[in-house]
């Protein structure tokens, strides 16, 4: 009975099924909660409205730190019957949970409401930490662990062109530094500070602050515009394409066993609850598993 217990707030905790209705309402109730706290810590800066509900905001925040302080202490209790933190005892999965990533985020969006009622600290630095909140959104979506496995996938390339940006980065400092440096000694005074012209330039952001004057720096100034449209596209190609890549790969994996299951022409209940798994493992959606079943089936 403890253990059905333990397992079922753990079902109630993670990303909800389609089948199941109450971890869905729980998933929203804590969406919505999120949502409202970053709404509530960017109002809560206008100085106007911040000191006109100062006790609204005080409140609302003393109720959203109790919610999520029970929230993680759940978390915490019910990480033993979480299949996907691995093999290992009680105490063992509990320490995984605590020091993952979701696991830090999770006790960040508390902590800073508690370290408030420490003197002498500056709460404009604890209002920023409460907007690290909106990383508990990770929680229910897989968006940034794709993101760094499929960076981590495809690093030789990223890393490459990632040198190549460097390069770029430190060269045209320099070499506007020997341009500018006469000319324009406030705003050129040494490589470093001459690196956020460059760094601005190559990301072809330009801001328009900080600008050459000389022709030697005009013509080093295009080229390192250049180079930036390059590097810049170079990173952006290689990520979008280490995404595809990455769902490639799952959807293929996945394909292989849905087509195992169906060589007998059926799909028992074992080897769904199989396919089941490694969609939670992948992180495919399951209206992605139901239309590759649907298709193989069909070719069968």
């Amino acid at each position: 009975m403890y253990e059905n217990i333990k397992k079922r707030t753990s079902e109630l905790l993670s990303k909800a099924n389609i089948s199941d209705k109450p971890s869905q309402y729980v998933d929203t109730a804590l969406f919505i909660l999120i949502l409202l706290n970053i709404t509530a810590v960017c109002l809560e800066s206008i100085k106007d409205i911040g000191n006109k509900y100062e006790k609204s905001f005080y409140y609302f925040e003393m109720f959203s730190v109790f919610i999520f302080g029970i929230e993680y202490l759940l978390r915490v209790w019910s990480a033993p019957a979480r299949e996907d933190l691995g093999q290992g005892s009680s105490f063992i999965k509990r320490l995984k949970y605590i020091f993952s990533f979701t696991g830090l985020i999770d006790f960040v969006a508390i902590i800073p409401s508690i370290i408030t009622y420490f003197g002498g600290l500056d709460l404009r630095w604890l209002r920023v930490l409460r907007l690290l909140r909106l990383l508990k959104i990770s929680n229910y979506s897989s968006a940034i662990e794709d993101f760094f496995s499929a960076i981590m996938a495809d690093w030789r390339s990223f890393s490459a062109a990632l040198y190549l940006v460097l390069v770029a980065l430190f060269l045209s400092s320099a070499l506007m530094y020997i341009a500018e440096n006469e000319s324009q000694p406030d705003k050129f005074s040494s490589i470093p500070e001459t690196m956020w012209w460059s760094l601005i330039t190559l990301t072809t952001v330009g801001y328009g602050d900080v600008s050459p004057i000389t022709p030697f720096g005009k013509i080093i100034g295009a080229f390192t515009a250049i180079m930036g449209v390059c590097t810049v596209a170079l990173l952006t190609g290689i990520v979008a394409s280490a995404f595809a890549n990455q769902r490639a790969q799952r959807t293929a994996i996945l394909e292989a066993e849905i087509n195992q299951a169906l060589s007998d022409g059926v799909i028992s209940d074992i080897e769904a609850k199989k396919i089941e798994k490694l969609r939670k493992e992948l992180n495919l959606s399951p209206e992605h598993s139901r239309s590759l079943m649907k298709i193989l089936s069909e070719k069968k």
